[in-house]
């Protein structure tokens, strides 16, 4: 995975003051990672774990034709992303990730299914989440019902300590893994919350692990000169300017759902105390058809940053005779998507939008480690050079106390 600063118009700012609260944030970080108080990233070197995960693994898909992931924001996010690695074949188990709580969609996911072969992988770091118990209570009807056994079918991730979801479990005897305490939703990646549905998918979690840890050297032995600290300079920089939309923009669908993580990560960590710039995931070259127009030529108050990806398959060349669409024959569809990358880079540069780009060689478990790990240290350095606390959610605990408020006063 190479990293670039492709076009970093920089805008008038005190450069010094930059690099001194930069070399500040990464010394910090690197204080806190020693320390142990950084286990979302430290756990990347840790192995013990994994056989466990395995044996777990190997439980729920025992008999299982159709596993749903049961949770909210980043109980599933980080799973979803690594999922879609897996290539689905005839016979491979279904994953399914139920991260909303729009009935029509719960409605639909299993109306016409076999609940006989149905396993819930249900994730909840506090536990007390609503919707993800309201999942977990329709999902243990659903099973009784079934003339199933719960403990068969359901297995819940929750951390250590009293919680209604954990009385949940014990009153129907379910299986209980221990999600780590000190390790946030959001950024439980390379936690059992990711490496759990992605064994499930048949993927190297091991691997994962290695992707992060070869971005965690890289901090180390470079510091400030490193990709997550060069990027996190590169935001601070031009959100200091007129930047207040950070845009990523993969070109490949399979990397997708990493958008969809990446967007909870950088919003809910750095939009407090009146500060932070909105996280916008898009992907090409679908986006050049929607967004490119405001990008280029709109208020130029977006940062865009793309991950660029060799394709692992291709089509055979298209054919035609007709003169004006000379340049599609003998071309193939490969070939036109690596043209229409090249070509939004060109032009976002040419308009002076701050660009950078990540060349990636493949996009594998190991690849997918190092992203997740570069963009949880890059968004802490930037919350570092912020003065932002980057773990809570004040707002959104918010919003859940006022949604059981409402729930409560219907009883009334």
């Amino acid at each position: 995975m190479t990293y670039h600063l492709t076009h970093d118009p920089e805008p008038a700012t005190n450069a010094a003051a930059l690099d001194d609260a930069l070399a500040a944030a990464v010394a910090s970080f690197s204080a806190d990672l020693a320390k142990g108080d950084l286990h979302a990233l430290s756990i990347a070197g840790e192995s013990a774990d994994l056989a466990t995960m395995g044996d777990h693994a190997t439980r729920i898909l025992g008999g299982a034709r159709e596993i749903f992931v049961l949770g909210m924001g980043g109980s599933s996010l980080a799973g979803r992303a690594l999922v879609s690695l897996r290539n689905d074949a005839p016979g491979d188990v279904t994953i399914r990730f139920l991260n909303n709580i729009d009935p029509v969609t719960w409605h639909n996911a299993f109306r016409d299914g076999d609940l006989t072969t149905a396993r819930f992988l249900v994730i909840s770091k506090s536990g007390g989440t609503a919707e993800t118990l309201a999942q977990c209570l329709l999902a243990l009807d659903m099973v009784t019902s079934a003339g199933q056994t719960p403990r068969d079918c359901v297995t819940v991730v929750i951390q250590p300590g009293p919680s209604p979801l954990r009385t949940l479990a014990e009153q129907h005897d379910l299986p209980v893994l221990e999600h780590p305490p000190g390790i946030s939703g959001r950024f439980a990646a390379l936690s059992l919350v990711g490496l759990l549905p992605a064994l499930l998918a048949g993927l190297d979690a091991a691997a994962v692990r290695r992707g992060a840890v070869s971005v965690l050297d890289d901090l180390a032995q470079s510091g400030v000169a490193s990709a997550p600290a060069r990027g996190a300079r590169a935001i601070a920089c031009h959100e200091q300017g007129q930047v207040g939309v950070q845009v990523l923009m993969p070109y490949g669908d399979v990397l997708r759902p990493l958008a969809r993580w990446w967007v909870q990560l950088w919003g809910e960590s750095l939009g407090k105390d009146g500060q932070g710039s909105t996280p916008l995931a898009t992907v090409g070259v679908t986006d050049q058809h929607s967004q490119l127009q405001l990008w280029r030529d709109g208020t130029h108050r977006h940062m865009v940053t793309m991950l660029a990806m060799k394709l692992p398959l291709d089509t055979g060349p298209m054919a035609t005779g007709d003169p004006e669409l000379a340049y599609l024959n003998g071309r193939t569809m490969g070939e036109l998507f690596h043209a229409e990358q090249e070509a939004t880079c060109e032009t976002l540069i040419d308009a002076g939008v701050p660009l950078r780009r990540f060349d990636l060689e493949r996009v594998d478990e190991e690849t997918m480690g190092a992203l997740f790990a570069h963009f949880m240290i890059e968004t802490i350095l930037v919350a570092h050079i912020m003065d932002v606390e980057p773990f809570g959610q004040p707002a959104v605990e918010d919003g859940k106390q006022r949604a059981r408020d409402r729930l409560s006063a219907l009883q009334t």
